[in-house]
């Protein structure tokens, strides 16, 4: 899908082109990646925390990135190592200890590749608590004697997840920084029909509904959640006219000035339907990105 946003902001995430992702592994079909912008080294990072779930066991993978997109540190969790895994890894980047530490030994998982709860990831440097994940915050504190987190330090800024069916797509989602969670459903029959329908519901409900899906299988619009705005993208051509086992790809973006303050006027509607190729995800805004895999 070339009129994707290839990048968000300074301090981008970057989305992979939708016609090139077919080719993504099977590997990736079951997999999160959350990502969060962090003050490090006086400089702006983004850490993104990686659960991955394949036919060897749960994986976990923390990666830094600098304000250029190179990777400064990372840590992997082999998913022989998982059942047992606590530990910690350290690195001097000029003359700073970053430490990494993480518990992830009780930790509960559902039928995706996230935890439930049972655990805690925490990036550490100078004694400071850069980023805090996991419920387990008091054990984290206590390993680490790291001084107190502020989670407005180090917002969340991205969510990349792959989710596969056949004709429906599931899975909890949030669409704000701290915002609560919501149960997605993106349903679409695109083989046992030749008009099919695309319908994505948000706790039950309707809040799209796209008809004539072959000459629509591009767009956006602009729908509401608890009360905030939030853009929606659609790319189903792949689930249309490629491989009979690709991969649709959607992008629900709020910004974090319209959380903050609350503020849409119904007139303002217009503004905000923008193609592709111009929107853009702030620094400050919030974006959740389903890669939808078709299965057999």
């Amino acid at each position: 899908m070339r009129d994707f946003p290839s990048c968000f902001g300074e301090n981008g995430v970057q989305v992979a082109d939708a016609s090139c992702s077919v080719g993504v592994g099977r590997t990736s079909q079951n997999s999160a990646t959350s990502i969060f912008c962090c003050k490090l080294l006086g400089k702006s990072c983004l850490i993104s925390v990686i659960w991955s779930k394949n036919l060897m066991g749960q994986c976990l993978s923390i990666e830094i990135e600098d304000s250029s997109h190179q990777c400064i540190f990372k840590v992997d969790v082999k998913p022989s190592l998982f059942s047992k895994s606590k530990g910690s890894k350290s690195l001097e980047v000029n003359s700073r200890r970053i430490e990494i530490f993480w518990d992830v030994s009780m930790a509960k998982f559902g039928s995706g590749p996230e935890p439930i709860d049972g655990y805690y990831i925490a990036v550490v440097s100078k004694g400071e608590m850069i980023l805090l994940v996991g419920d387990l915050r008091k054990e984290a504190f206590k390993k680490t004697g790291a001084v107190s987190f502020l989670s407005s330090q180090a917002p969340f800024i991205s969510k990349r997840e792959h989710i596969s069916g056949k004709k429906v797509y599931s899975t909890k989602a949030q669409f704000f920084d701290n915002g609560r969670f919501h149960d997605l459903r993106i349903e679409c029959d695109s083989t046992s029909t030749q008009d099919p329908i695309l319908v994505v519901r948000i706790n039950s409900k309707i809040v799209i509904q796209i008809k004539h899906l072959q000459w629509n299988f591009r767009g956006n619009c602009l729908i509401r959640i608890d009360g905030i705005p939030v853009e929606v993208f659609w790319d189903v051509h792949n689930w249309l006219f490629g491989s009979c086992l690709g991969n649709a790809v959607f992008l629900f973006h709020s910004d974090r000035i319209w959380n903050n303050q609350q503020l849409f006027h119904e007139s303002d509607d217009k503004s905000y339907h923008h193609s592709f190729r111009e929107a853009k995800v702030s620094d400050f805004g919030f974006s959740l990105i389903l890669y939808a895999w078709k299965t057999e």
